[in-house]
């Protein structure tokens, strides 16, 4: 059978709301939110939500000229103990249409759903309006051909197929399959898998990873947007944060490396300490290699650690407890019933990056909370076995500024107050501490907790227009 056609949906894709562009009366930011449908999930449904997610990814050892900045501020909530996911909002086509897609640190390409659509849902348990790109009804669909430099990007990465008889103007074929069997074409027409049931479905996802196919390249290879992208996520109940393409500047921030040549931000961890006491741990055990290493990825709920190295943070977790700490086994995890507040019961971690650059690990970047009776609280180790690969997921990148600096290939962060403004690099390198109002995708004044980094230039509105190469992927 004839691989999916790859169509694109150029004009009006709304990437960032454009206050004072010509193009449209739209506000400044997108609305990045947190859906967290129920309170108490147990971890291993967290745990193979995330296991499926990443099966396709060759995770948890499955198979294998810069302008001005844009901003998603973050809605909704960020409890760790909840079954959630980040979200942000895009216009595609024209006439522009609105589509919810998730925010994915793990994965480059910007897709949704296309209409019709077999296996897909078509209700949200997020309280969000599911919407169907349909690329005949947009005057500004076109089908990407085999001699295109971006379905050759594809190709390499085995995402674009194009057979060897066709010609260069033939349509060029795109796939993409999910570890739990969820599948898309860009513009999808078939999925199936967790990822697309109705509690938490969302049209499409949003890329960011480093592939010269996600937004971030495409706009910085464009000079309108920094090769830059930072994040603040919110872990109180009432959730929240930003995320900005730009460079979000605070003074404790602390960098290392990222590792050359992966498809994933590799960082090279180092070892692990407990209460400022390092772990009898084997470095070589988080050495970068095909199915081994470290990666930062917000689209995980957990956190992943190497198999070898797990026993000795939970022991020592456990031996450090405050005397008051009951310890109690509870389906194969190790569990604790407290009555006083994690901060004051429990240690904190460190883990130790190349370059000695430490990232504290608080007792709420570790533990789950899995149940209450009266005043006794059961937490839970959060921290799932890999038997290969260590993923940072949200239960550790919350409460911390994160910033993906890609044109010096390193990462850093800080631990910060994700309610409050940031200090965000502007287009001409000046330094904005912007605190204003905050305004939904209709104009309408949001409440003050929210936070806004400045406008985005008419350069970008430009830029955005043009730039989903791979956004929206018509399979036919």
């Amino acid at each position: 059978m004839r691989p999916p056609e790859l169509a694109l949906a150029a004009a009006f894709v709304v990437v960032a709301l454009l206050a004072g562009a010509a193009a449209a009366p739209f506000p400044a930011a997108l609305t990045l939110e947190r859906a967290l449908p129920h309170k108490g999930v147990p971890a291993e449904h967290l745990r193979e939500r995330d296991r499926a997610r990443h099966a396709g990814r060759g995770l948890l050892g499955a198979a294998p000229a810069v302008a001005g900045v844009v901003d998603f501020p973050v809605e909704g909530s960020a409890n760790p103990y909840m079954v959630g996911l980040y979200f942000t909002r895009v216009k595609l086509g024209n006439p522009a249409k609105e589509y919810f897609v998730q925010i994915d640190t793990g994965s480059d390409i910007l897709w949704v759903s296309c209409s019709p659509c077999t296996g897909c849902p078509t209700s949200s348990g997020l309280n969000i309006q599911l919407e169907f790109f349909n690329p005949d009804s947009s005057s500004t669909s076109a089908r990407i051909p085999c001699s295109d430099d971006r379905c050759t990007a594809a190709l390499q990465t085995g995402e674009a197929v194009c057979q060897t008889s066709d010609s260069p103007s033939s349509p060029c074929g795109y796939t993409f399959t999910y570890g739990d069997g969820s599948g898309t074409s860009g513009c999808s027409n078939k999925q199936s898998g967790d990822l697309m049931k109705s509690d938490r479905a969302v049209d499409g996802i949003f890329g960011f990873g480093q592939h010269q196919l996600s937004v971030i390249s495409q706009l910085y290879s464009l000079g309108v947007s920094p090769k830059t992208f930072s994040h603040c996520l919110k872990g109180s109940d009432n959730g929240g944060g930003i995320l900005v393409l730009g460079e979000i500047v605070e003074p404790g921030l602390v960098f290392t490396p990222l590792v050359p040549q992966q498809p994933h931000y590799n960082l090279n961890l180092e070892s692990i300490a407990v209460s400022g006491q390092k772990l009898p741990i084997d470095s070589s055990l988080f050495a970068t290699s095909n199915t081994e290493g470290t990666i930062v990825d917000s689209g995980t709920t957990l956190v992943y650690l190497v198999d070898r190295a797990y026993d000795p943070f939970v022991n020592a977790i456990a031996a450090a407890v405050s005397p008051s700490v009951q310890s109690v086994v509870n389906k194969g995890s190790q569990c604790f019933v407290t009555t006083s507040s994690v901060d004051s019961s429990f240690p904190t971690a460190t883990l130790i990056f190349e370059g000695g650059v430490a990232m504290t690990v608080k007792p709420e970047n570790y533990l789950l909370q899995q149940g209450s009776s009266g005043d006794n609280v059961l937490w839970c180790i959060g921290w799932q076995r890999s038997q290969g690969i260590t993923i940072l997921g949200d239960l550790v990148l919350k409460d911390k500024i994160f910033v993906y600096d890609l044109a010096n290939m390193r990462m850093g962060w800080t631990d910060y107050d994700c309610s409050l403004s940031v200090n965000v690099t502007s287009s001409s390198g000046k330094n904005q501490y912007v605190n204003t109002g905050q305004f939904d995708v209709n104009g309408s004044p949001r409440p003050s907790s929210y936070r806004i980094i400045g406008l985005v230039p008419t350069g970008i509105a430009v830029a955005l227009v043009h730039m989903l190469i791979f956004g929206v992927l018509c399979s036919r």
